[in-house]
Parts: C-alpha cells; structure tokens; sequence
C-alpha cells in the first residue's frame, strides 16, 4: 500500500495531461486512520464515475463492539453509517470545477427501508464504505489540482464526520441498533406465536404521496381493534401493542379510499425492517410474504399451474406450462406456485388488481358456464386447502365480492383508517345465506423439481452475442448488465421487466439481481439443477465469499441485497433460455 504522500505527489505530475493518464492512480493508499482504494477510474469527465472505497479498522473507528457482533446489528450499524457518508458526501459535491461529472461526490442514497448494501459493510476487522467520484477535468485535461483538493480536504473531513464513532451522534447510532434489534424480536414472536404479521397502535400507514416513501403527515395513526389487541415486551422499547394477524385467512374490506390497500400496502413492505420516523418501524410481517397479481404478457416457465388450471381445450399439459405470452389468469396461478416453489408462507393479494376469473367465479356464472367447461379452479376454492395442507396463509383485500366472507379466519374492515373487526358480525350473516362453492377436489401440492434450462450464448461465425469478433482465445466475455431503474435491467440484450414484483424497495436491489441472474446463467444454469437448488447455490455463494463472486475485480457501491423471493421472481421472469 502507498502512501497519501505518494499520491499527492503522482497527482502533481498529472496537471493538464490526457484524461487517460488518471488511470495510473488505481491502487491503495495510506491516509491517517484510514486506508483509501481506487478500485476503478472512469474512461472521461462525461463517463459513469470512478469508484472508490475507504476502510477502517475497528480500533480506529471506535464503535462499541457489540454494535457489530450480530448479524442484525451489523446491518443496522452499516445502513447508518451508509446515510451518514452519502450526506456528508452531499455537500461536497461539484464543489470543483471541470466539464462533466467532474467533482461529483456520492454514495446509496437510501430509502425507509433497511437493507444490506456495498455501500457500506461491517466484516469482524473492518469497515469498508464504498462512493463515487466524478475526477475532474477540463474537457479532456486532467485538473490535477481539483482532485487533491477532493481527496486530501472534502474526503477526509466526510470520512471523519460519518465514519468514526467519536464524531457521531452516540445516542443516535444506540437507537437504529436497538430499532434494529427489537425489530428482529418482533419477527421472532410473529413465528412462535403463530401470527402472519403486526401492526403497532399509532403506526402512521398512509405515505406522503404516490412518489414519495415519507410518511403523510396529519394522516390517522393505526388502532388495532380490541379483539385483534395484542401486546409484546421488546428488548429496548418494553411493551408494544397492536394488531396481531394470525396465520389462516384474513380479509381486508371496506368502502373505497378507506385504507384497505394502503394497510395491504404497508404489510407487503413489512418484510423489511425501516428507520426511525418512516411511521412503520413496528409494521413486521413475515418475512416470506409475497404479493400476488395479475400480470398481462408474462413469460412462465415449465412451472406447475395444475392446481388452479386444468384440462385446457388445447390440451396443453398444465403441469409443467409455458407460454411466452400469459393472461392475467394464467400469470396469476403461476405467481402463487412460483411463490410457493420460493418458500412463501403468506401470500397477499389484492382484489383491484388480480384477475377476476382466477379469484372466484359466482354461483349463477357456475350454472350458465359448468365446471367441466371450466379449465380454471379458482383462488376462492384454493385458499382454505393452501393453508391446511401446505401452511400457506393468504391476506387479502376485497371490495367486490362477498364470496371471500365464507372462507375468512377474520374480517377487517377498514373505516376511515380505522381498522373494525367485523368477524362475528359478518358470519351471522353468512349464515341465513346460500354459501358459494369454496372448496375443489384434487387438491394435489405442486411440483417444483423444475429444471433450470442450460443457457447457451450465440457465438456463431465467431462473433460474441453482440456481433463483436472475438479475439483468438479470447474466452467468453461477460453478458453486459444495464439496470433501468428499480422495474428493469437488460442482460444478453433480454430485457427482465421487474414492473410487477412490488416488493423489490429499491434499484440497488434490481442491479443486484442483474449481477445474480448473470452469474447464475454463465456459471450454474447446466440443465441438472433445479431452480430451487440454483437459488440456494447463489444464496451461498454470496453468504460464503461474498460480492466479489458476482461483481468480478472490483465491487462497486450501489448494490442491495434482495430477498429470495425476488431472486426467484427475477430468474422466473428472463425470457433468454433458446
């Protein structure tokens, strides 16, 4: 490792030279209690930026070593230190001149939501904090001096401010660790106490608007109706109280714009722990929990759709279906096997935006249209059995139909905000009623030994995918990833629309699963595995050596780690196999 000298000096011999010649600062240097890496230089002022990476030892940062001995300390701890550098960063960017993105300074700019990212991590020595930098230059000139003046003044002085336990708020770094810690406790009771999800009294739901993650301010705090009260005792918040939803069938009614999607809303978001004053820290939800929903031109892949579709006029084989092109139906059945296949314990669903055929079918339609005429089993004849037999809960919300009245554990209705537990009241009903068919025969559990397809890339006439002619003994090159905001990326020139899986929380996580899906078709798609044992294997590989296997020389800042559903949900969605 060189020293911060030696980099001062080799910057001083730059000024004014081609921008190519920034390329020689690639290495590691020594600053005072930090070590600095220019893990990559950008090609011109105009290009995507270069990236950099600080790290500090713990002796050196000064944090409490309980702060960093857990898993879910850790990310707490990385997640505010992360906000902390991206802030300070803030400030100093463009604070040089040059053309381009000359002088810019950033990091993850994170949401509400908590997650593992490459923007900072926490190992048992280190810390490791990961930004951009736009290296200045005028036109194509280096400005050599530009630069010192961001690595030797803004840098350290970001660093100190966001990085170093003794510059930091300490009572601010104690309560996103225990947040953190009694978010996890609460996830630990919903499993022991055979609940789905929890939603504590005064929990602000509604969000500021539908392009802003911030709570909505004079919106009505949450109040859980009595009969659904229930209170926990939390390592450092003490008792906590609110509604507990148990596993089996919930239903979610009411009036339009009364809040019934907006609580369905905050429980999909659930699965993810969130910061201080985001008005759902206490919003947890088991952390499976997979949204459904009707999806228009989806590709499905040899999945099993028999236990909602069958006997098609066609005489397609319903047990490993494919088509390229599904309806609304179709997408819906295969999302919840897919989900199930991706170990889902909750399945949430709601009404406005699922296919009506795939949900219930009334009594009137059974009698002009009969069931032998009939290739779908619909979700209303599913539920009961998908929790019985496989232990897969469903909330779902519904304005329309009264059918899903008879299959509900609880009924929530929602009144201005106000949740009303209307169970009793609504059964009385039902009963001086004639019930619809709510159950099907042969209910028969899905089989997800699916094979994951070997891919193959084109290299005919000696050309690479892309038309480019390799080079003798080149090797295969890497499928170019190009993310498009948190719905999509192209990969193998495929794009993956990723617009319908509404758990994803941020693009990092969408660039994550880029970098996933190209490591798993390049190194493990084989034709011998199964798309269960595909995920499992990155999954480890990650866990065991981390980014690096994904990313290749240098990891760079701004990834975020998805859950397993959306991995599943990613690979289930490439429509590249030949």
């Amino acid at each position: 490792m060189k020293s911060s000298e030696e980099l001062r000096h080799a910057l001083r011999g730059m000024e004014r030279k081609s921008y190519p010649a920034y390329k020689a600062l690639k290495g590691s240097y020594h600053f005072a209690g930090f070590a600095l890496f220019i893990d990559h230089v950008q090609g011109d002022p105009f290009a995507s930026p270069s990236s950099l990476r600080v790290e500090i030892r713990h002796q050196e940062a000064g944090f409490p070593e309980e702060y960093y001995g857990s898993r879910c300390a850790r990310r707490a701890l990385s997640d505010f230190l992360a906000r902390q550098l991206a802030a300070r960063l803030e400030k100093c960017s463009f604070q040089v001149k040059g053309s381009g993105k000359s002088g810019l300074l950033a990091a993850s700019r994170c949401g509400q939501e908590v997650l593992e990212r490459t923007a900072c991590e926490i190992t048992d020595t280190k810390i490791a904090a990961r930004f951009h930098a736009g290296f200045p230059a005028s036109g194509r000139s280096i400005l050599a001096g530009e630069l010192e003046t961001i690595l030797f003044d803004f840098l350290p002085r970001c660093v100190e401010e966001s990085l170093f336990y003794s510059s930091l708020d300490k009572k601010a770094v104690e309560e996103a660790i225990f947040l953190a810690e009694d978010q996890q406790a609460l996830r630990k009771l919903l499993q022991d106490e055979n609940l789905v999800a929890f939603v504590a009294n005064g929990a602000i739901l509604p969000r500021k608007s539908g392009i802003s993650h911030m709570p909505m301010k004079e919106s009505v705090p949450f109040a859980a109706p009595e009969s659904m009260e229930r209170s926990f005792v939390l390592p450092h918040k003490g008792r906590i109280t609110g509604m507990a939803v148990p596993r089996g069938i919930t239903l979610i009614a009411g009036g339009g714009y009364h809040g019934k999607s907006t609580l369905l809303e905050a429980l999909q978001n659930g699965v993810y722990d969130h910061i201080a004053g985001d008005g759902r820290e206490y919003v947890v939800t088991d952390d499976t929990a997979v949204k459904l929903r009707a999806e228009d031109g989806r590709s499905i892949r040899n999945v099993d759709i028999s236990l909602f579709i069958n006997d098609l006029p066609s005489g397609t084989d319903t047990s490993a279906f494919s088509s390229q092109d599904a309806s609304g139906s179709t997408s819906q059945a295969a999302a919840a096997v897919e989900s199930m296949e991706a170990g889902a314990r909750l399945l949430l669903i709601d009404e406005d935006t699922s296919a009506t055929n795939f949900m219930v079918r009334d009594g009137f339609m059974q009698q002009v249209i009969s069931r032998d005429k009939e290739p779908i089993t619909p979700f209303l004849e599913r539920a009961r059995a998908l929790y019985e037999r496989e232990g897969v809960s469903t909330i779902l919300v519904a304005g329309s139909s009264g059918a899903f009245f008879y299959i509900a554990d609880h009924i929530i209705q929602m009144d201005c905000y106000r949740p009303l537990d209307i169970t009793e009241h609504v059964k009385k009903m039902c009963e001086g009623r004639d019930a619809p068919q709510t159950d099907a025969p042969g209910f028969k559990t899905p089989n997800y030994q699916r094979q994951l397809p070997a891919y193959r890339r084109s290299r005919q006439g000696g050309k690479d995918y892309y038309g480019r002619q390799r080079q003798k003994n080149s090797g295969p090159a890497h499928m170019k990833i190009k993310t498009l905001g948190k719905d999509s990326f192209s990969l193998d020139r495929e794009q993956v629309d990723l617009r319908y899986v509404e758990q994803l929380a941020d693009s990092e996580q969408t660039t994550a699963l880029a970098h996933f899906l190209r490591y798993g078709l390049e190194e493990l798609a084989d034709g011998r595995h199964t798309v269960r044992q595909t995920i499992a294997r990155l999954l480890q590989i990650l866990e065991e050596k981390g980014w690096e296997s994904f990313c290749g020389s240098y990891i760079p800042c701004g990834l975020a780690k998805p859950r397993e559903q959306e991995l599943f949900a990613c690979l289930n969605r490439f429509r590249g196999f030949r």
